[in-house]
């Protein structure tokens, strides 16, 4: 009587865990060539409720990433481009992993152990996202799909060498997409060294979730988890100040439309700032919640990052996205989870330095539902 019991419970069971297994998948195709002959994969990644996410090989970059409205109805809510070729040539970053260091860098230097290193100057005097020629966006990864109990992901690999853009230590990296069951989007950053250096990995998606190009997202109401941010100078170089953001238009502990007050950010056009997060013990927390009332999607970013740069698109321009649709001002926002910026050259903020035997290892969850 007990087996038949046990027998009646388990065996359902296996078909509807079985089942729900069969329902994510994982198909590669073609996405084009880069100008030296790299055949460019992308990775398409289905979970078991329909949710969609392509990526590919050439800079790690989300291509695609279809979730439903309050009324089950599919839309592409990542700015982005239809074709391979304006990633490559003037991409601003849409989807893009970045590294090795996110965000900036004062003065393009820092220095580990009275070892002073020179990397890439390619804002102004500074350093931003990585450099040029080999930043993380602008590289060949290697792609592996897999399926799991959680869901559909791929794992992609690179080795950015001693010496890239300026940086020391052979790095080894690599991140993992997850299009999880429980309808996220799972980053994993890892990465090891074999001499002392910085590290500091992000992805730089825009986001709308009325849909990509369907207009702007001021009227998306966002909710960030953080009292404090960092004050920068004109080129956004943080002061090394940690300031309240209660009283300024930076307070979004309670929801507010990212339109609301952003007239008050007249220089730098928009949102352009590193709030400090409530996690100083890297563990997984709500870093920020977006709600867009006309399709009631809802997204939450949890993150173990120290930060999350807020971005609004601030200078976009007649840009030409998907299915010919043109991408202007405040069209997308990214929520980039991170170290500060210019941690490497401000001791009291959390340290991006990585030495021989540890391991960088952050994860950010992007979590999607609908009101």
């Amino acid at each position: 009587m007990t087996n038949k019991i046990i027998s009646m419970w388990i065996l359902p069971a296996i078909l509807f865990f079985s089942t729900f297994a069969e329902a994510t998948s994982v198909k590669s195709k073609l996405f084009g060539k880069t100008a030296d002959g790299s055949q460019v994969t992308l990775y398409e990644l289905v979970n078991a409720n329909g949710l969609r996410a392509t990526v590919m090989d050439y800079g790690a970059i989300l291509v695609d990433f279809e979730v439903p409205d309050r009324d089950g109805r599919l839309a592409d809510i990542n700015l982005g481009f239809d074709e391979l070729d304006p990633y490559i040539k003037r991409n601003p970053l849409f989807g893009a992993v970045v590294g090795r260091y996110a965000n900036r860098i004062a003065n393009a230097s820092f220095t580990i152990d009275g070892v002073e290193y020179k990397i890439t100057r390619n804002s102004g005097k500074n350093h931003i996202h990585g450099g040029r020629q080999k930043r993380f966006d602008k590289v060949m990864w290697k792609g592996e799909g897999f399926r799991n109990d959680e869901g559909a992901g791929v794992r992609f690999t690179y080795l950015s060498k001693d010496g890239d853009e300026g940086f020391p230590g052979n790095l080894d990296c690599t991140v993992t997409y997850t299009l999880t069951n429980k309808n996220e989007l799972k980053i994993n950053y890892r990465a090891t060294t074999d001499k002392s250096t910085v590290v500091n990995l992000t992805n730089h998606a825009y986001f709308n979730l009325a849909g990509a190009g369907s207009g702007d997202v001021l009227g998306h109401e966002m909710m960030i988890n953080a009292d404090f941010y960092t004050p920068g100078d004109k080129a956004l170089i943080p002061t090394g100040e940690i300031l309240s953001i209660k009283g300024t238009p930076l307070d979004f502990t309670e929801p507010k439309t990212i339109g609301a007050r952003i007239e008050q950010l007249a220089e730098t056009r928009g949102y352009d700032h590193n709030y400090v997060l409530k996690n100083s013990d890297g563990s997984l927390i709500l870093a920020a919640r977006v709600y867009e009332p006309g399709s009631g999607r809802i997204m939450e970013v949890y993150t173990t990052a120290p930060g999350v740069q807020l971005y609004t698109a601030n200078g976009m321009r007649n840009l030409k996205g998907k299915a010919g649709k043109v991408y202007q001002n405040h069209y997308g926002y990214c929520l980039e989870t991170e170290h500060f910026p210019d941690s490497p050259n401000k001791p009291h903020f959390p340290s991006p330095v990585l030495r021989p035997g540890e391991k960088y290892d952050t994860t950010t969850v992007f979590k999607f539902s609908t009101k």
